[in-house]
């Protein structure tokens, strides 16, 4: 079992810069494939960004065009989406999501096993 906490969310302006931050206590964190999805106001939640327990691979949605980075740092328990060139129609509560499955966390939102409550980011043009 993992408790997943997102937490760096804030208002920003369009074009801005901001580090999202997926962390857990566990040890067994490290084991965990993990994805960021989020949900904006009326739509359903989308997959955005995952990566795999050791850090070796990943994989970003179609609508990120190069703008977000995923990391991770398994000493710290630690996951991180790094946004650029930030979007009014990015605005939306981020989650992270982990699980052992990869193809769970990689593009799905069915059958995750954890969840994190979000963190919302705002984006003003």
């Amino acid at each position: 079992q993992v408790q997943l906490v997102e937490s760096g969310g804030k208002l920003v302006q369009a074009g801005a810069s901001l580090t999202l931050s997926c962390a857990a206590s566990e040890r067994s964190f490290r084991t965990y494939h993990i994805g960021w999805f989020r949900q904006a106001p009326g739509k359903e939640r989308e997959f955005v960004a995952a990566i795999n327990f050791q850090g070796g691979i990943t994989k970003l949605a179609d609508f990120v065009e190069g703008r977000f980075t995923i990391s991770r740092d398994n000493a710290k328990n630690t996951v991180y989406l790094q946004m650029s060139s930030l979007k009014p129609e990015d605005t939306a509560v981020y989650y992270c999501a982990a699980d052992t499955r990869w193809w769970v966390v990689a593009g799905t939102t069915e059958g995750v096993n954890y969840w994190g409550k979000g963190t919302l980011v705002t984006v003003s043009s």
